[in-house]
């Protein structure tokens, strides 16, 4: 989790994973649109590192690399991190709108 984790510090990795969330199996010439500013062997750096926290996985297709986002470590960091802290408020929040609910009713 901790490469996860310092992968999706960077705002540049998640601009990436965000246009493969949109569309899924870019080539590295589209990815580099998405960062126009960076150089090809920025995003490739980019790349590296979420291919190394998983988040990224790469496919061959002839002469080019396709990438596919991996939602499986997001979805354990969502499980492990998020959703424990957010069930107490979200718990809390409707049991005030039920007593909110239940004065007016």
């Amino acid at each position: 989790m901790d490469e996860a984790f310092k992968a999706l510090a960077d705002d540049s990795r998640r601009a990436l994973l965000d246009a493969l969330h949109e569309r899924d199996g870019q080539s590295l010439h589209e990815l580099c649109a998405v960062r126009s500013e960076m150089s090809r062997f920025g995003v490739m750096e980019h790349l590296r590192i979420l291919d190394g926290a998983h988040l990224v996985l790469t496919e061959r297709s002839g002469r080019n690399k396709l990438h596919h986002l991996n939602p499986g470590p997001i979805s354990e960091l969502h499980d492990r991190w998020i959703a424990p802290y957010r069930e107490p408020i979200v718990a809390g929040l409707l049991a005030l709108r039920d007593l909110a609910e239940g004065a007016t009713a």
